[in-house]
């Protein structure tokens, strides 16, 4: 088996809570009383748009949100979505703690919009352990896109061998394997770092 020398991390879910998944979406409808299906089919026909990168946050909520006048304002909303991320402590000293050893290109590879994505890396300084973000929204792809994964070899001369993908979603690491990489499925840090150790990956 050849050594591995890069490791990437998806973030929402694996390193820190979802940005803007349905469990958060769903809490901001609660929060500011808004029609699910009316604000779900609006999302649907965006989402792609907003994570690659091709609409800002503020078009994003002009027409999700704010196509009409609300009894909230959009730094409002704005300021409940960004509240919505929290770290998961446990994830990130062991992520740390590889990015410390020197061993490992770390690497993020995950699905987020511009906005929310620089608000996590700056709030969880992220940049502390990983020197490459390949986010959808700077790359214009999104997982579980064969296209990304591709890109991510490339741009870090890696051979699919060496490296390793981290996600939570099953799908999202389906074409990873296919492609020859190694992956886990986190389920809880104690299990990423038994499947860590499986695959040689120590501090």
């Amino acid at each position: 088996m050849a050594k591995i020398t890069a490791l990437f991390w998806d973030v929402g879910g694996v390193l820190l809570t979802n940005a803007w998944d349905h469990v958060e979406r769903n809490r901001a409808l609660i929060q500011f009383e808004l029609d699910e299906v009316d604000f779900n089919d609006r999302h649907q026909m965006l989402v792609s748009s907003f994570e690659r990168g091709k609409i800002t946050l503020d078009e994003y909520l002009e027409r999700t949100i704010f196509y009409r006048t609300r009894t909230f304002s959009r730094d409002a909303f704005k300021d409940y979505m960004f509240s919505l991320s929290r770290p998961k402590t446990d994830v990130l000293d062991l992520a740390r703690g590889l990015a410390q050893s020197g061993k490992f290109l770390m690497s993020t590879l995950n699905n987020e919009s511009r906005e929310l994505n620089l608000y996590r890396i700056q709030t969880f300084h992220l940049r502390e352990i990983f020197s490459l973000f390949i986010s959808s929204c700077y790359v214009g792809m999104r997982k579980p896109e064969a296209g990304i994964y591709r890109l991510a070899i490339d741009i870090t001369q890696r051979t699919p061998e060496e490296c390793c993908f981290i996600d939570d979603r099953e799908l999202n690491l389906e074409s990873a394997s296919q492609m020859g990489m190694h992956v886990i499925q986190m389920r809880s840090v104690e299990q990423l770092r038994d499947d860590f150790g499986k695959l040689g990956v120590l501090p």
